[in-house]
């Protein structure tokens, strides 16, 4: 089981994204594993905001079509309690310049048990997650 943060998923749709074919390497040994994947609609939000704003929107909404019809990913969504849970993590790791949503995402990723993230970003393994690939 695979929690999958913002990066790979730009990386997945952006050519000349720096890692972009690190993920795509990564996407493939994925698919070949077919493991459980999760994700969240706060993290689908930033990567459809994202890749509009380097692509297009229209680009962007058809990979948003994508993702959320997907049924190889389970999308989590947080609750208030989680997000309350969230505001301690992003105060205990304001000097590392932690988004929210990577803080909302180590509180779902605990909550399912989940210890492996997909993702570009070391703010995951600084909040205790092992990082993939």
């Amino acid at each position: 089981m695979i929690y999958i943060d913002t990066g790979p998923f730009l990386a997945r749709f952006i050519a000349r994204d720096q890692y972009h074919r690190r993920a795509a390497a990564a996407w493939k040994k994925l698919g070949e594993r077919r493991e459980s994947c999760f994700t969240s609609n706060l993290v689908f939000n930033e990567t459809f905001t994202l890749l509009a704003r380097r692509t297009r929107y229209d680009f962007a909404a058809g990979r948003a079509r994508l993702l959320l019809s997907s049924k190889a990913l389970t999308i989590l969504r947080s609750t208030g309690e989680d997000e309350f849970d969230a505001v301690e993590l992003f105060r205990k790791f304001a000097d590392q310049g932690v988004s929210f949503t990577d803080c909302v995402s180590f509180v779902l990723m605990r909550k399912q048990r989940l210890t492996r993230a997909f993702s570009f970003d070391r703010h995951y393994e600084q909040a205790g997650f092992e990082i993939w690939p």
